[in-house]
């Protein structure tokens, strides 16, 4: 049973300040001008079966929206690395990546690997160019469900019979479509209700029982315990793998010869600033999750040592095997159209990683 429940703030909201984060309509009037830089003369054209060039023209401008590598960049000093010139976004998120992808205001983005896949499904080509896993994902996952005060769910097998918030395009519709298939229930033993994932949306939904359980990220799940935990609020781990990240982009931006060297060149500083992070959690989780997002520090200490420690594959077959697990349940839940998801995989960037990490080993 699948029911639609619009998204709202309510008085509810966990306290968590975002001086940096924009409004929408911000976001969007960011959006045109990004739009507007971003309209110079394209470079050569460039197949996507053809070695990546060395070097982008002079001149030559990547559009970003990838706020935390942007920091650790900037943090560590690896940006000064950097030949090619950023133009950084504040863009977060599957949904709001895509709305910048169609309005042409950024060359790649930084999402889970749920994303890129109903971009292809809903007509936007794309392909993923680089990719990012947990080094113990069972002992630091991205989500744990949280559940409503009152509401009694101490495994996922209790979930049968409770209404679950969902957002179908992001990572956690993803994940617990995952979860009901480890616990052996279907989308007919629960009623999912669809909302999407902004900000704590799922939280207030919680917290005002308009859902007995929503998979939170570690940073709105503390947030959530600490308001709610006295008034029964609880969380429990999901059980399913969920550490999957990816830097994508559309395929037109790699059909630009300098775009594509542009990004070539990104993707191997994005692998180092993702190794920085997990060598220097107290450093990141200053500049990010207390300057940047608006964290307490004690806070942004429990969200660093809660994500763990982060590695850039060399090789993407594990990685690729298992995205195919999670298109094949969209595929089944969701009617989704068949995919072999490595067809959505740029692997000229898997080599340009390969030799970058170990040219530096």
């Amino acid at each position: 049973m699948r029911r639609t429940l619009m998204s709202r703030r309510g008085p509810h909201r966990p306290m968590i300040r975002r001086p940096l984060i924009r409004t929408a309509a911000l976001v969007a009037a960011g959006m045109m001008a990004l739009t507007a830089c971003g309209g110079a003369e394209a470079g050569p054209k460039l197949e996507l079966s053809a070695a990546l060039p060395d070097a982008a023209a002079e001149g030559t401008v990547l559009r970003v929206g990838d706020p935390a590598t942007q920091v650790a960049l900037e943090t560590s000093g690896l940006i000064d690395d950097l030949d090619v010139e950023i133009e950084w976004a504040n863009i977060t998120g599957g949904p709001k990546t895509l709305e910048a992808f169609r309005a042409d205001a950024i060359d790649i983005g930084s999402v889970a690997d749920i994303p890129p896949l109903f971009a292809h499904w809903t007509g936007t080509d794309v392909r993923i160019v680089a990719a990012r896993e947990t080094v113990d994902p069972e002992a630091h996952p991205t989500y744990e469900l949280g559940v409503a005060p009152g509401v009694e769910v101490s495994s996922i097998e209790d979930l049968k019979g409770k209404k679950i918030a969902y957002s179908p395009g992001q990572a956690q519709g993803a994940l617990v479509l995952n979860v009901l298939r480890e616990a052996g229930l279907t989308q007919d033993d629960v009623e999912l209700v669809e909302m999407q994932s902004v900000d704590d949306s799922f939280s207030v939904a919680l917290a005002g029982k308009q859902v007995d359980v929503a998979p939170l990220q570690q940073v709105l799940l503390k947030t959530y315990l600490a308001k709610y935990e006295r008034d029964g609020a609880t969380a429990i781990p999901s059980g399913v793998r969920d550490d999957a990240w990816t830097l994508y982009a559309p395929t037109t931006v790699l059909e630009d010869a300098d775009k594509a060297a542009a990004i070539k060149e990104y993707v191997v500083a994005w692998a180092k600033a993702q190794q920085w992070i997990s060598e220097h959690h107290d450093e990141f989780a200053q500049a990010f999750y207390v300057d940047h997002e608006g964290l307490t520090p004690e806070d942004a200490a429990y969200v660093v040592e809660a994500y763990g420690d982060y590695t850039v594959p060399t090789s993407w077959d594990e990685f690729i095997a298992r995205h195919q697990v999670t298109v094949d349940t969209l595929v089944k839940e969701q009617d989704q159209e068949p995919l072999d998801v490595d067809t959505l995989y740029d692997r000229r960037f898997e080599k340009a990683i390969k030799a970058a990490v170990e040219g530096s080993s």
